[in-house]
């Protein structure tokens, strides 16, 4: 085996369950996003644009959607026989086997696959976060500074702070002191779950933190190297990144690809965003269709109308439909006549004719206000809403639906319909 100078370990086994029926069926990592793309491949374009061509992709949660879009990293030029991508399950081991219970957990599992690359640098990454970075400058400057670990952060709003977990430093950027989630921030630069880790540095940590319980890299293995005085450095990024956890930045982080100078900008030419994205036909638009400020995939068609809104591939919208500031994923069917109002509607739904989503008033979520509190319809996988249905704000529907789940027609504001199987 060719030595590595660095792989990166791409954490990609969360549910997401704070985006509530998107991820009943799939990995929060493989859900669509941009209308072409899947969270997933932001880290992994980062990765082969930053000169890494080593990464191992640990999943756990329903893994299946996400290990075939990975398939063996063709488009992202990951296919190799010396690296490439491995995606890495939890498996049984002779001794306990047991589920990833913790990000430094799931890494400290895959101990041997990293050995096996005797890197010098270990990068650790999450799966479900939306930004361009060049992890070859953090590199540098991890190099530069001569440090054990080195932790990607940015400028948060002190406000915010308390929801990260945040580091304090000295003039030179070294980390006097690190705290997880404080509920009184002294600092408002927040750990962004990027790491580079010196090889050595992280094995020692990974194996004294290894009987932790739920073993964590910021409640566990980082404050431990701090404790060992090791030399614990935070790269400032100062670029644009999105953790698209919640339904509300998930909702927010689209549309803000469809201002007229985006701040997150999908087509630069030297920083490309790879994708497994099959061949199909382009767009057809009706003569009576309108689109403005949208994005639309390819292979959809399009009979009526769509403002402000991301549509994916191989989506039918029909006549005299609107949807506006919405997001509907792949291979939708929307049935005539019906308005779409601020909707997340997730891969291969059927909407009959003359439904209308979105309408009325707030109402908190009866199902879970934590989780549906951004006045959206959340429309689960593979869900039917039949014709002639009324759709309020806040709401969640799962599975397959008939008319005689709507009383009078309608679900409420802030009510939900979660067939039997479809978890919330």
């Amino acid at each position: 085996m060719i030595k590595k100078e660095m792989i990166a370990m791409l954490l990609a086994g969360g549910q997401g369950s704070r985006l509530g029926v998107l991820t009943s069926g799939v990995a929060k990592p493989a859900v669509a996003f941009g209308g072409k793309y899947r969270i997933i491949d932001f880290p992994l374009s980062n990765c082969i644009n930053s000169g890494i061509d080593t990464v191992g992709v640990l999943t756990q949660y329903q893994p299946l959607r996400l290990n075939t879009h990975i398939g063996i990293g063709i488009p992202w030029d990951l296919d190799r026989n010396n690296g490439g991508v491995t995606v890495l399950p939890p498996y049984e081991k002779s001794v306990n086997s047991e589920w990833y219970t913790g990000t430094a957990n799931a890494i400290y599992q895959n101990l041997n696959y990293m050995e096996s690359y005797n890197p010098e640098y270990v990068l650790i990454l999450s799966g479900d976060h939306i930004y361009k970075m060049d992890y070859e400058v953090m590199l540098d400057f991890h190099k530069a500074n001569n440090a054990d670990v080195t932790i990607a952060a940015m400028p948060v709003p002190l406000e915010e702070a308390s929801r990260f977990g945040v580091v304090i430093t000295d003039e030179n950027r070294k980390i006097t002191e690190f705290e997880e989630k404080p509920e009184h921030p002294r600092s408002n630069l927040a750990s962004m779950g990027i790491y580079i880790f010196s090889w050595k540095v992280l094995k020692e940590g990974l194996l004294a933190m290894k009987d932790q319980s739920n073993c964590d890299f910021g409640k566990h293995v980082i404050p431990y190297c701090h404790e060992k005085g090791m030399r614990l450095f935070a790269y400032e990024y100062n670029g644009y990144w999105k953790d698209v956890g919640t339904l509300g930045s998930y909702w927010e982080a689209n549309m803000e690809l469809i201002d007229l100078i985006p701040e997150f900008n999908l087509y630069e030419e030297y920083w490309k965003i790879y994708t497994n994205s099959d061949m199909i036909a382009p767009q057809y638009f009706s003569t009576e269709s309108v689109v403005e400020r949208s994005i639309v995939g390819e292979g959809s068609e399009i009979y009526g109308q769509i403002y402000n809104s991301v549509v994916g591939a191989g989506v039918t919208v029909g006549k005299g439909t609107v949807i506006r500031d919405s997001i509907i994923m792949r291979d939708c069917e929307i049935g005539e006549n019906t308005v779409v109002e601020k909707a997340i509607v997730a891969d291969g739904c059927k909407i009959g004719r003359d439904v209308h989503l979105g309408i009325g008033d707030y109402a908190p979520s009866k199902l879970n206000p934590k989780v549906y509190a951004f006045d959206l319809v959340t429309v689960g996988e593979g869900s039917v809403i039949p014709n002639g249905v009324r759709v309020g704000k806040n709401t969640a529907i799962a599975g397959e639906t008939t008319a005689e789940d709507y009383p009078d027609g309608l679900l409420a504001s802030g009510e939900y319909i979660i067939k039997e199987g479809d978890r919330t």
